[in-house]
């Protein structure tokens, strides 16, 4: 078998067996990045569509197929990487992406750890809600 690019042989028959070639590659829809916001985020995170969210312009083609698979339901990451065939870690920046963007919400049963740069990051939970919950459990 010829190694280099398909011939147009090889393209027209690929085309016939319904067969289409992924045109952008992963590291292009997430801009390059291979780390979000939201570094942590777990496979079985749920994703929410939020209201009139459905209805954004200017949104990526997977960033549209994220919303439409989501829109009437609750989706895990797992099942959206492999719903729009990309690779988890994509998926998991434009979920964050979208999350900042005010588009959807993640349901986790943990808390998320948020990098907020220069190699800190910052716990899901705040230490101002620690020290209430804290004080709460000391006035008992």
């Amino acid at each position: 078998m010829p190694y280099g690019p398909p011939g147009p042989a090889s393209h027209a028959s690929r085309a016939a067996d319904g067969y289409e070639a992924a045109t952008v590659r992963p590291y292009a829809v997430t801009g390059g990045r291979v780390r979000s916001a939201l570094s942590d985020l777990p496979l079985e995170a749920l994703v929410e569509v939020l209201p009139g969210a459905v209805a954004s312009r200017g949104l990526t083609p997977e960033k549209r197929a994220i919303l439409q698979h989501a829109a009437h339901t609750y989706v895990s990451v797992a099942e959206l990487s492999a719903l729009l065939r990309l690779p988890v870690g994509v998926v998991r920046i434009l979920v964050a992406d979208m999350q900042e963007d005010g588009q959807l919400t993640v349901h986790t049963s943990a808390p998320v750890n948020v990098h907020t740069g220069h190699g800190n990051t910052q716990s899901g939970l705040s230490l101002s809600v620690l020290e209430s919950v804290l004080n709460g459990i000391s006035a008992l």
